[in-house]
């Protein structure tokens, strides 16, 4: 089996407990490249590289550059796309001139996957019909792909709390549509999110639906439609907004949660994900710096207990 690489998203660095004092880009690729790390999940927003503040080529070649020459490679790009909605926009064409901006922005730093979400949080169906959402969804994500495929890029759509149709039964059904007719199209399985959607069932609209077997169960009935994955752990719980309410799943690191890795592993290895990164996900957790190397070890000796290091 092929041997697994450990990245990490660096908008754990850029937002929430970050925001107001971020850690400069080149302070996270010298870091990382000093544990061990063979590469990173760009957030491409502010400060970080992104496209409207890298916009030249001899720009983005730089960044390119400094990433490659520390000997590191990038695993996605977490595109900025949340100044826009999809399921409660009548009109996604301003969106989709954003995606077209990051694509190439992907392609200039020899990214492969880009993310994306559905843009909309889980109560918008309060003022917009259900099936109107999904299908403007379905086909804003048919559209996104298409576009990617053009490029040569593979598209993970992340599903989580805080974003509408978080439900298993949901993500399977949009997943296998969007993925039939445009199969570089696959769900971004991140372990936290996926024990939250299919455990907890947190903050799903209407009836709360779960499964049995949590985020292995999900894990397996996603398999093949994977084209990115995220590590980390999770408590059962949500990090909360400004208001003090549920926003999306904590991320809290390795051995703060209760998800069975050794469980999880194998299915992981056996899911189809079409490349060899392993991206461990901080997102929004108070002392992400911190944590990295703490993450990174337990990563790598997951990837020597199951012989992919």
């Amino acid at each position: 089996m092929a041997r697994k690489k450990i990245s990490i998203g660096t908008w754990a660095y850029t937002i929430g407990p970050y925001q107001n004092n971020p850690v400069p880009f080149e302070t996270v690729v010298t870091k990382l490249k000093e544990i061990g790390f063979d590469g990173i999940d760009l957030g491409g927003f502010a400060p970080h590289p992104n496209p409207d503040d890298c916009p030249t080529a001899e720009s983005r070649a730089r960044v390119r550059g400094l990433v490659e020459d520390a000997g590191l490679g990038f695993s996605g790009l977490a595109a900025n796309l949340w100044m826009h909605k999809l399921g409660s926009a009548p009109d996604n064409s301003a969106l989709l001139a954003e995606f077209d901006k990051n694509v190439k922005f992907s392609t200039d730093l020899g990214i492969k996957t880009i993310r994306v979400d559905s843009l909309d949080p889980p109560d918008v169906f309060k003022t917009v019909d259900y099936n109107l959402a999904r299908d403007r969804t379905v086909k804003g994500f048919k559209e996104m792909a298409r576009r990617a495929a053009n490029a040569g890029l593979n598209v993970c759509w992340e599903f989580e709390p805080g974003f509408a149709f978080n439900k298993p039964s949901e993500i399977l059904s949009i997943v296998n549509e969007v993925s039939a007719d445009h199969p570089n199209f696959g769900v971004l399985y991140d372990t936290c999110h996926a024990n939250m959607v299919a455990k907890v069932g947190s903050r799903q609209w209407g009836e709360k639906e779960t499964l049995p077997g949590g985020a292995l169960e999900l894990l397996q009935k996603l398999k093949g439609k994977i084209t990115h994955l995220h590590l980390i752990d999770s408590d059962d719980k949500c990090h909360k907004d400004a208001k003090g309410e549920d926003e999306t799943s904590a991320h809290p690191p390795f051995g703060l949660g209760n998800l069975d890795f050794d469980k999880l592993t194998p299915a992981l290895l056996d899911c189809g994900c079409p490349h060899d990164w392993w991206a461990i996900d901080l997102c929004f957790w108070p002392d992400a710096w911190a944590a990295t190397e703490q993450c990174y070890t337990f990563t790598d000796n997951l990837r020597k207990k199951f012989n992919v290091a």
